[in-house]
């Protein structure tokens, strides 16, 4: 994640001294635009990319999970939708957010924190949607849904991020690894059996 960034010129934001983490959340939300979301959707995996997932399986506690490019939208579709999902990834993740709300209520106001989440959810949804419909398009795909969950997992990944940051979390989360994935074009699509598929 993008964390050094300008800060908000807004004259409405939040002293720092009363919530300093929600100044990153704020500046978080900040970048969110600027992210090439979508941009490498079923490309080869680069390197980095590769690193970056290794480091996320890991962090998730599924070190033995096979990296695996997906390299069409009816594949990603199909593993999108995928009943097969598994299902302890799911509840790890879970847990994982769980555990990230804690700590961020443990230092910020619940309704403070309620209203950075929205804004950073809202931006990465935005920004998204726009950017998943522009790559359906070159692409010639159009399902709806298939669209649909793609935006709502950025959505998901930029309320995880901001968690992490209201809380103050390290750079080695899980959800860190995660979001550095969509931040590199891809996305992770998820955990199915030994496989973390990548779109």
């Amino acid at each position: 994640m993008r964390f050094a960034t300008e800060d908000s010129d807004d004259p409405e934001s939040l002293d720092p001294e009363d919530f300093p983490t929600l100044q990153a959340v704020a500046r978080f939300a900040q970048t969110v635009p600027r992210v090439p979301w979508f941009l490498h959707l079923g490309e080869p995996l680069t390197e980095e990319v590769r690193r970056i997932a290794e480091s996320y399986v890991h962090a998730l506690g599924f070190p033995d999970c096979a990296i695996a490019v997906i390299s069409d939208w009816e594949e990603a579709g199909d593993a999108a939708e995928s009943p097969g999902f598994d299902d302890a990834s799911w509840e790890v993740e879970e847990q994982l957010t769980a555990g990230l709300m804690d700590d961020a209520l443990a230092v910020v106001e619940e309704q403070e924190l309620a209203t950075a989440l929205t804004h950073a959810s809202a931006a990465g949804g935005d920004a998204a949607k726009l950017a998943i419909e522009e790559a359906a398009a070159l692409a010639g795909h159009s399902d709806p849904a298939f669209l649909d969950a793609a935006v709502g997992a950025v959505t998901k990944a930029c309320y995880q991020a901001a968690l992490l940051l209201a809380g103050g979390g390290d750079e080695d989360h899980a959800v860190v690894f995660k979001y550095k994935l969509f931040e590199s074009g891809r996305w992770p699509v998820g955990i199915i059996g030994s496989t973390f598929n990548i779109f």
